[in-house]
């Protein structure tokens, strides 16, 4: 089995989510073996590749594990300031084949950086001196070799010793096999090398490089590209987005190799999704990129679709008004009352339109409220009532027999993604036909 780390993004309930759905997806045996918000280990019984990163939307890096050992090594090393155990820790980065890689590059001066993950606070707060300790270990080996190195540093007022993906990219540590990354989890510490990190410029070229945008509660394409991951649907699939907006759902899904099928009630958004997706094909150099794009009420979606048509719905319909402030939890009740229509009419629509097995994947309002109690909508009693199941995205068999999996994580039936500013979160809701 390869066992393998990925740093996720900042939501990493929502990255694992996706991750455990696009192997299971691509019939990639896997096992979770640890999580958290820092780092996830996961085992396959082939090694995924290392251009998986372009498939996902919350993944930052991806690392080969070279070696790993007992986290106490570390306490000791670093809490306790053992020095038996700090030289234990320098014989095994040592004998891991890391420093080999670096070393047989042609270059005279090899530049390394080293990014320190810790599951755990009491560790954490020591992570900038063992950043120090690796890199001093590193520069070390090296040395053995003839070569003269540099040892990439932060500025001090970075808070955790870590990389940024862009700093990775600019100093082509990826294809220098230059980025170490030590990641110390509750039982287990795994060190690794970088083999792949997400490009944030893609992304952001997609948000806002395409012909035409929409500012206000405009999907980003890293969720729009983890919503088409979520929906299971792979190369030669099709996906519907029946609220398509500016196209983004549909750009994802395109790259992704999937059939993608836009449906929006305005005329303009119609237009403006064919124009970007023209983009996106030039772009991409997307020549068979096969979608449609219709005008139509999400009320009719089966008589413009057709019964049992598309094998994945991914959409996020309207979310309700743009709110100045935190509003009174009466006023939030309004406005999930309000919209009860709109997402009920929906999923009847999609149980139509889907194949026998297909997914729908739904973006429902978050309402922060004065109160502190969010309100959201009764999605899933009336997707059940409709005949959908409800997905969990943490299943028990997706866990190593050895893992730890919460009762919390295993139960949870959607995934919520909100972020401090924003006044209106969204909730992901995953059902089956």
């Amino acid at each position: 089995m390869q066992l393998q780390l990925f740093i996720p993004g900042k939501n990493w309930r929502l990255s694992l989510a996706e991750l455990d759905s696009l192997l299971e997806a691509k019939g990639v045996k896997f096992a979770v073996h640890s999580f958290s918000k820092e780092f996830l280990v996961i085992s396959t019984e082939r090694k995924v590749p290392s251009s998986i990163i372009d498939d996902l939307g919350g993944t930052i890096k991806i690392g080969v594990t070279a070696a790993d050992f007992s986290t106490e090594i570390v306490k000791r090393a670093f809490l306790q300031k053992e020095k038996e155990a700090q030289e234990q820790i320098s014989r095994k980065i040592a004998v891991s084949g890391l420093v080999d890689e670096m070393g047989n590059a042609e270059s005279e001066k090899t530049l390394f950086g080293v990014s320190v993950y810790c599951a755990e606070k009491p560790l954490r707060s020591v992570s900038k001196t063992i950043q120090r300790f690796i890199g001093s270990s590193i520069k070390r080996e090296l040395s053995g070799y003839g070569k003269k190195s540099k040892f990439m540093g932060f500025a001090k007022s970075r808070r955790l010793p870590q990389l940024s993906h862009v700093e990775v990219l600019k100093k082509n540590f990826v294809e220098n096999k230059a980025e170490i990354l030590f990641c110390v989890g509750r039982e287990q510490t795994f060190v690794a090398a970088t083999v792949a990190v997400h490009d944030p410029f893609e992304f952001q070229k997609r948000d806002v490089g395409k012909p035409v945008q929409r500012k206000i509660f405009a999907i980003p394409p890293r969720l729009a590209r983890i919503m088409v991951n979520l929906a299971a649907c792979t190369e030669g699939k099709t996906l519907l987005d029946p609220f398509c907006g500016v196209g983004t759902v549909l750009q994802e899904a395109l790259l992704s190799k999937v059939k993608a099928i836009g449906v929006d009630i305005n005329r303009w958004c119609v237009e403006a999704t064919s124009r970007n997706i023209e983009w996106l094909k030039h772009e991409y150099m997307l020549e068979n990129a096969d979608y449609g794009v219709l005008q139509g009420d999400v009320y009719k979606l089966s008589q413009k679709i057709g019964w049992e048509q598309v094998d994945g719905v991914a959409t996020e319909p309207d979310l309700g008004p743009a709110l100045r402030q935190i509003p009174t939890t009466s006023y939030a009740l309004r406005i999930a009352e309000k919209l009860e229509p709109l997402y009920f009419g929906l999923l009847e629509e999609a149980y139509k339109v889907l194949k026998t097995g297909g997914r729908l994947v739904l973006v429902s309002p978050w309402i922060k409220t004065r109160s502190g109690k969010p309100i959201t909508m009764g999605i899933e009693k009336k997707a059940l009532e409709t005949g959908f199941k409800r997905v969990y995205p943490f299943k028990r068999e997706f866990f190593a027999e050895n893992a730890a999996a919460p009762e919390n994580l295993m139960s949870m039936a959607s995934l919520v993604d909100a972020e401090e500013r924003h006044k209106i979160g969204r909730q992901i809701h995953i059902f089956q036909k």
